[in-house]
C-alpha cells in the first residue's frame, strides 16, 4: 500500500513521518524528488537552479517515473510512505502557470505512474499567518521557498482543488493540530 503525505512546505509532514518510522519499523519511507539516485540528481537542479517552469514539469516527472520503477513498483506489496507525489507535481505546475490543462498534467502523470496513484493520501493544510511563522523559523530556503508565502498558498489551494475534484482516499489534516493529536489520526488512517 502506498501512502502519499502532501502539503507544502512547513506544514509538519517530516515531524510526522519521523514519528511514523518508529512504528512502521518495515515499511518504505521515501520521497519525491530524490527517493533514487537519478532522482537526487534532480533534487539538486531543481531545487538550486534556476530552470524554466516547463523544464522543471519534466524533471519531475522523469523523478516520479524514475522512483515508481526503482522505490514503489517492486515494493507493492509493503507498506510505502512518500514525503509527495504527484499530487504536488501538479499542484507546483499550475501555481506556476495556471493556464496549463490540468487534464493533460494528470495524463502524465498517469502515464508517468504506469496508471498507479496510490492508495491514501494524508494533505496538510495550513494557514498563512501559521505559515509565516514556521517558515521564518529555517535558516535557509531553496528555489521554491524563495517563490513567496502568495505561491506557496496557491500550490496549496491546488492540491485541496484536486482532492476535491477527486475519489482519492484523503485525509486532511489541520497542521496547527497538536503533534500528537494528527500523528494518531495518520495512524488511524494508515490502519
Amino acid at each position: 500500500m502506498l501512502v502519499t503525505f502532501e502539503g507544502i512546505d512547513g506544514v509538519g509532514k517530516t515531524t510526522q513521518l519521523n514519528l511514523l518510522k518508529e512504528i512502521y519499523k518495515d515499511a518504505i519511507f521515501t520521497k519525491e524528488p530524490g527517493g533514487t539516485k537519478f532522482g537526487e540528481q534532480l533534487r539538486e537542479i531543481l531545487l538550486n537552479q534556476n530552470i524554466s517552469f516547463r523544464s522543471e514539469i519534466l524533471l519531475f516527472l522523469a523523478d516520479r517515473s524514475e522512483h515508481y520503477e526503482r522505490v514503489i513498483k517492486p515494493n507493492l506489496g509493503n507498506l510505502i510512505i512518500s514525503d509527495r507525489g504527484f499530487i504536488s507535481g501538479v499542484a507546483y505546475a499550475m501555481a506556476n502557470d495556471p493556464s496549463l490543462d490540468i487534464e493533460n498534467l494528470m495524463l502524465f502523470n498517469k502515464f508517468a505512474l504506469n496508471n498507479d496513484f496510490g492508495s491514501k493520501f494524508v494533505f496538510f493544510k495550513i494557514d498563512e499567518k501559521s505559515l509565516i511563522s514556521r517558515l521564518n523559523l529555517r535558516h535557509t530556503s531553496d528555489n521554491i521557498e524563495k517563490r513567496g508565502i502568495k505561491y506557496l498558498l496557491r500550490v496549496q489551494d491546488y492540491m485541496q482543488m484536486i482532492f476535491k475534484n477527486s475519489k482519492f482516499n484523503v485525509l486532511e489534516i489541520d497542521a496547527n493540530d497538536e503533534i500528537l493529536n494528527i500523528h494518531k489520526k495518520i495512524k488511524e488512517f494508515i490502519g
